[in-house]
């Protein structure tokens, strides 16, 4: 029961995780209105593309982002694209140790937490690094100025890691804490 619960919440965090990488929001930008009748302009900055309502979403970080001082700030960019896809494969064998734990023997199930327990943790890094280092380039990039925001994809990249953290805590202590499986056989009442 502890790992089909621990399966659930990781499955949660992987659509956390996905929909930040699928979303072009990691950063925006919306400008205030001059008038009540004009349209206010947005950017915003994905993992892969960045969006404008003035000219649509486009390829990013593209070659013309990464000439002198934007080089820094297009490895950064690209450090975070490889994190999140890298998370993503590593949740892929997290599904797999799931599934060799779920289905396996009672000794699998006994000791298969360590190894779940693992890889949520590695992905768990992997994800804090490339929120980590959005939130530094957000803080330190001079294109992100008053007005720019950590927008929704951060949000999500963060509750995705919180949630992993969640489900480590509550599998290692469901570990430690609750009695081995089938312990021993209650004997019939014979009345």
């Amino acid at each position: 029961m502890v790992y089909g619960i621990g399966l659930w919440v990781f499955l949660a965090a992987v659509a956390l995780t996905l929909t930040s990488i699928s979303l072009p929001s990691w950063l925006s930008y919306t400008s205030p209105s001059s008038s009540p009748t004009s349209k206010p302009i947005h950017v915003s900055y994905g993992l892969h593309s960045r969006c404008s309502s003035l000219t649509g979403c486009s390829p990013f970080p593209a070659q013309e982002d990464c000439h002198g001082e934007d080089r820094y700030f297009c490895s950064m960019w690209r450090s975070v694209g490889f994190l999140m896809n890298f998370s993503v494969v590593l949740e892929l064998a997290t599904f797999v140790s799931f599934a060799v734990v779920l289905l396996g023997g009672r000794g699998n199930r006994e000791n298969g937490w360590k190894m779940c327990v693992g890889l949520l943790a590695v992905v768990m890094v992997c994800q804090i690094g490339a929120m980590g280092i959005v939130a530094f380039l957000f803080d330190h990039d001079n294109r992100f100025f008053v007005g720019w925001t950590l927008d929704k994809s951060w949000i999500l990249c963060t509750i995705s890691w919180i949630v992993m953290a969640v489900d480590v805590v509550g599998m290692s202590v469901a570990a430690k804490v609750l009695p081995a499986e089938d312990d021993y056989e209650p004997i019939p009442d014979r009345r």
